[in-house]
């Protein structure tokens, strides 16, 4: 069988570039090369794209040819610039290991969809729609599943402190890893928090505090029947979770530990993988994701937000809950391809 050509984009503009290259080295050291022949196209923080021989520290350091991929569905891959001159390379499927904006807001899914190639994960409606927590729970809710109570906060629109029961988290609507949330618990503090939330993102979103068990689910295939992994359980010492912030992510949290398979009665973790999996349904995802949740003492789940493409790391969760479930990175991007090529996630 001769090998897939797979196009792996990486890196990206958001603020979770240095995530997305970290992913892409542990996708590449699970990559079965007898299968697939991988071409790694790097996104510089600048935008720039650049095809290279893989995620290592150099591709960002003027390594690599430009490249872009050719959003008309007749050239079916990659354009170079070579010589003066461009070539076209055909790949078979793409594995875009992005996160955050423009990786999972459904933006590359749309460039992908113009080209025609085949791609890994959630489309460009599921992608955006969960990229936007505050729509995620307005769908969610009307699929009979429990959410934060929530408003949001638009560019322009001031914010009354002495309107949420506190405490309350203060987030940007469409980003991830935690960047630019503040959990408040006084009503002087909010104003800060918004301001630091509008860094990343015009649209605010305020929440509730949920008292309970910060938990997960890792989700693989198509919303028909899809697979769940194990349950993770975060426990924490203070603070709130922020992976990808640390210094140095790889040796361990300074607040955070994941408990993998979570440490819940029984029961508890079938309720979860089940409602991890009607989240999944409801906002449309497919190929893979990583449904987080918080699951209150009362044993009643609640959502907190879907990774469309979570981290891929050596430390990240979604790997780590599969794995536990019987299914290495490597079955993972198999199981994933094939999906994306026999077109049951589209």
């Amino acid at each position: 069988m001769a090998e897939l050509k797979v196009g792996i984009i990486f890196g990206g503009r958001s603020e979770e570039h240095p995530v997305s290259v970290k992913s892409a080295r542990e996708v590449a050291r699970n990559l079965d090369l007898e299968k697939y022949e991988p071409f790694y196209i790097g996104i510089t923080k600048s935008g720039a794209w650049r095809l290279c021989d893989g995620p290592d520290t150099e591709w960002e350091n003027g390594h690599g040819r430009p490249v872009v991929l050719s959003p008309d569905s007749n050239v079916h891959g990659l354009l170079t610039l070579d010589q003066g001159r461009y070539a076209t390379i055909r790949l078979d499927v793409v594995l875009p290991v992005l996160h955050g904006t423009l990786g999972e807001d459904g933006a590359i899914q749309g460039l992908l969809e113009l080209s025609g190639i085949p791609y890994i994960g959630c489309d460009i409606q599921s992608s955006a729609l969960c990229m936007d927590k505050s729509l995620a729970y307005v769908v969610a809710r009307g699929a009979g599943i429990a959410t934060p109570d929530f408003w949001t906060v638009t560019a322009d629109e001031t914010v009354d402190p002495a309107q949420p029961t506190y405490p309350v988290f203060v987030k940007p609507a469409r980003s991830g890893s935690s960047f630019g949330v503040t959990k408040v618990s006084r009503a002087e503090e909010l104003p800060g928090a918004v301001e630091l939330a509008r860094q990343y993102d015009s649209k605010v979103l305020i929440e509730e505090a949920v008292t309970g068990s910060e938990i997960g689910c890792a989700i693989l295939g198509d919303a028909a029947d899809p697979t769940a992994g194990e349950v993770d359980r975060i426990d924490l010492s203070h603070g709130f979770f922020r992976i990808h912030q640390e210094d140095a992510p790889e040796t361990g949290s300074e607040n955070a530990t994941a408990i993998v398979p979570a440490d819940i009665p029984e029961e508890s973790r079938l309720l979860v993988r089940e409602t991890a999996k009607a989240v999944y349904r409801a906002l449309g995802c497919s190929g893979l994701s990583r449904v987080d949740m918080f699951l209150k003492e009362n044993g009643e789940v609640v959502l907190n937000e879907v990774n469309t493409f979570p981290g891929m790391t050596s430390y990240s969760r979604y790997p780590r809950m599969m794995a536990a479930a019987g299914l290495p990175l490597s079955e993972v991007i198999d199981r994933t391809v094939s999906l994306a090529l026999t077109g049951k996630t589209r």
